[in-house]
């Protein structure tokens, strides 16, 4: 049970606005985000996504910018209260097409009609883009497509050689095409988050991947889909039945070590021909989710050097190699190291020649950063930074610096070897023919290398 609902913007402008129950004082967006700005507790950079303030719990989670947040005053679940924003945020997304300040701003009628059918007196009644069809009787206003962000890379969806941008997606689930017309078509993405630690000497501590496949469908008529995976794909360690998630399959190419499925998911035939059939319901939703700890190459190779070099001088050696081919490009990749606390200034020496490359020392919380705007495969940086100390250290230097952290997103690249065979759409007539669209994006959950 919540009380209330609010939508920042990262200025802190109250967007969206709903007291459901009146238990929690008017002021409370405010209070919000004072705390949040000023978090300094424990030398945390970030507030925690939940928190009290004077008898009241703060929820929020951090969407394309824009903070969702729940407050209440009796004692409810965090992790439904933040799986309940995450689900708000998707349903607006679904029916606004695109989720940012100015849209919601322009369809703000639309979300408050959404937000009183999805929350009834501070109780969840259902996250449904489909079921809220019956109830939803405005349409979003659309952005002009100039003012929304620039896509990366990542944003691109594959048919054959044919690209397509991911602007593609940004329609609402109500919405018609100029003209009254429906394009037919369906979206898939393959979206993995790894993570990996390596040791000082470079060998691979732990990893692991979170995956799911999200699906996105503009078909009318619901028509029902075929999706063919690996043919060794492989779940578990042992042998049950798919319905237990466990394949019959031995060994394979590709292990999970464990899978869901959405509700609308039918596995009759899965642990045959690894074929999942499904009616796909309104608005993006994920058919499976998956994990793996198999062993798999990592995307990037990180070696890093210490060492002092002279009286209260350091120097930092920072390598990074891609490990995946070069027709591939990583984009927003990102390094951090936090440095010895005595650390007052830091210089750095990038490769001549090399462009699209920032680097940063911050002097608050000790760290050094390193953005790379674009990272293609088989290629290796250097970074050199020379440190300068306040005084002496009282240890050894590498046991006050690192570990070295990494975020990336590499599109079209996947390191599970997981893959959608073919896209099967149930045919109406013999003109039918919808568009398939193929993404797969990975990304960067938790990269870290020790010193």
């Amino acid at each position: 049970m919540i009380s209330q609902f609010f939508v920042l913007s990262q200025r802190g402008d109250n967007i969206v606005f709903r007291d459901y129950r009146g238990e929690v004082a008017k002021g409370s967006a405010e209070i919000f985000f004072r705390k949040v700005k000023f978090w300094k507790e424990d030398g945390q950079e970030e507030a925690p996504p939940v928190f009290n303030v004077d008898g009241v719990s703060y929820f929020h989670v951090k969407v394309v910018g824009l903070l969702f947040v729940a407050t209440t005053r009796v004692n409810v679940s965090p992790s439904l209260v933040l799986e309940l924003l995450q689900r708000i945020a998707r349903v607006i997304k679904d029916y606004l097409g695109v989720l940012s300040e100015d849209s919601l701003r322009k369809s703000f009628v639309l979300v408050y009609e959404l937000l009183d059918e999805v929350i009834d007196f501070g109780y969840m009644q259902t996250t449904s883009s489909e079921v809220l069809k019956s109830y939803i009787f405005n349409e979003p206003i659309v952005v002009d497509a100039a003012r929304l962000q620039p896509l990366g890379p990542a944003a691109i969806f594959m048919q054959g050689t044919k690209r397509m941008p991911g602007t593609a997606i940004t329609k609402s689930v109500v919405a018609n095409e100029p003209g009254g017309r429906k394009r037919e078509e369906i979206f898939v993405d393959i979206i993995e988050k790894i993570s990996v630690t390596f040791s000082s000497s470079g060998y691979i501590l732990t990893s692991e991947i979170d995956g799911t496949i999200q699906m996105k469908s503009y078909l009318t008529g619901n028509p029902e889909i075929r999706l063919a995976l690996n043919e060794d794909l492989s779940i578990g360690r042992g042998g049950e039945s798919a319905n237990d998630y466990r394949s019959s399959y031995g060994s394979g190419a590709v292990i999970l070590d464990d899978c869901n499925f959405h509700e609308s998911v039918r596995l009759d035939s899965f642990d045959m021909d690894r074929t999942l059939a499904l009616v796909p319901p309104d608005g993006e939703f994920p058919v499976m989710n998956y994990r793996m700890t198999q062993e798999f190459k990592p995307p990037f190779h990180i070696n890093c050097l210490i060492e002092e070099a002279g009286h209260l001088k350091a120097e930092v050696i920072l390598k990074v190699r891609a490990e995946f081919p070069s027709n591939i490009t990583a984009n927003t990749v990102v390094l951090e190291m936090p440095l010895p606390k005595y650390t007052t200034r830091a210089s750095f020496e990038l490769e001549p020649g090399v462009t699209g490359q920032r680097t940063d020392f911050k002097g608050a919380n000790k760290k050094l950063e390193w953005d790379l705007e674009k990272f293609v495969g088989g290629v290796e940086h250097t970074l050199r930074a020379k440190l300068t100390f306040s005084q002496e250290l009282h240890a050894n230097i590498i046991k006050e610096a690192g570990p070295v952290s990494m975020t990336f997103t590499i599109p079209m690249y996947n390191v599970s070897r997981l893959q959608v065979k073919y896209l099967q759409i149930a045919k109406k007539s013999s003109s039918y023919n919808p568009y398939r669209w193929m993404r797969y994006v990975t990304q960067a959950n938790s990269y870290v290398a020790r010193i």
